[in-house]
């Protein structure tokens, strides 16, 4: 008994941590296991074509301006919309002046201050419109981006005052101005004042012309609403994306309005161009070189008069 007693008092051996399994091959060569671990894939690293439904390589489509191999023209934000647009990608960024927030204080599920914090965060940007003045195929111009992500690029009092400082801008550095337009239409928290930017916008348009500088919109996808029903409609030359949306109200208010049935595509680029209000559709990639030829025989007479 004693000695039983004396055998179990002794110390036991230590806990031994599990062993680890490993497989014969990784023992031949250890470096073989973390060859086929499991690794992260980006959860963007493949973009669906919405016309087609095709996966696209991203990079492939980023190297493609954001054009699908179906031809498709995706929407951009305005930072790559400059950098495609300037030469080598290089502008002055101007900034935006700033307007009361929130001035009718709008009821809705969310507040208006809400929804636009959550736009600046996802965007970058003060408001829809941004301003940049750079060199397009050589010529100096003053171009401003209607960014759609931007509360669908609605037409506000701070992008009718983007607009106005880019026209001055546009006086001042006697260049011609560009627009690149975007927009669901005007911005219902905003009520009236966003109507007001119809005209304000419209007023800045025509102190462009006086000068005698050329005024170009490009009509991207969408351009609708109040937007089409003012300075989009008011350039010297039209030029599209192919198979954008151009119109002021959906096919189903104006089907109902005139009690008519509508063409197919009688809202899209090339419609438009048939009908003429739209002068060329242009593809993404050709558009730097257009507007560089359309600008630099604007302004030939300009220059030469100023020779004289």
């Amino acid at each position: 008994m004693a000695m039983a007693e004396q055998r179990n008092d002794k110390p036991g051996r230590p806990p031994q941590a599990p062993r680890e399994r490993v497989g014969w091959l990784a023992r031949i060569a250890p470096g073989v296991r973390n060859a086929f671990a499991k690794r992260e894939t980006p959860e963007n690293l493949w973009v669906k074509c919405p016309d087609t439904g095709e996966m696209i390589y991203r990079p492939d489509l980023e190297a493609a301006q954001w054009v699908t191999p179906a031809g498709s023209h995706m929407r951009i934000g305005a930072a790559l919309r400059l950098k495609y647009t300037f030469d080598d990608g290089q502008y002055e960024k101007i900034a935006a002046p700033h307007a009361p927030e929130d001035p009718l204080k709008f009821p809705d599920e969310r507040p208006y201050a809400e929804r636009l914090k959550t736009a600046r965060k996802a965007t970058g940007e003060y408001d829809c419109m941004s301003i940049a003045f750079g060199k397009i195929q050589g010529q100096p111009t003053l171009v401003v981006v209607q960014d759609f992500a931007f509360m669908g690029g609605s037409l506000s009092s701070a992008a009718g005052e983007a607009f106005i400082k880019a026209a001055h801008e546009a006086i001042a550095r006697d260049v011609p101005l560009v627009i690149f337009t975007a927009s669901g239409g005007a911005r219902m928290q905003e009520g009236t004042l966003s109507l007001m930017q119809m005209a304000r916008t419209t007023l800045a348009v025509n102190e462009v012309k006086a000068k005698g500088l050329p005024y170009i919109v490009v009509h991207t996808d969408p351009t609708t609403g109040g937007v089409i029903a003012s300075y989009a409609m008011l350039g010297d030359v039209h030029l599209a994306e192919p198979n954008a949306t151009i119109g002021f109200a959906g096919r189903r208010v104006i089907e109902q309005t005139i009690r008519e049935t509508l063409p197919p595509g009688f809202q899209r680029a090339e419609f438009m161009l048939e009908r003429g209000q739209v002068d060329k559709v242009v593809r993404r990639p050709e558009i730097p070189q257009t507007l560089g030829s359309i600008l630099s025989t604007l302004m030939m007479g300009r220059s030469r008069s100023k020779a004289a």
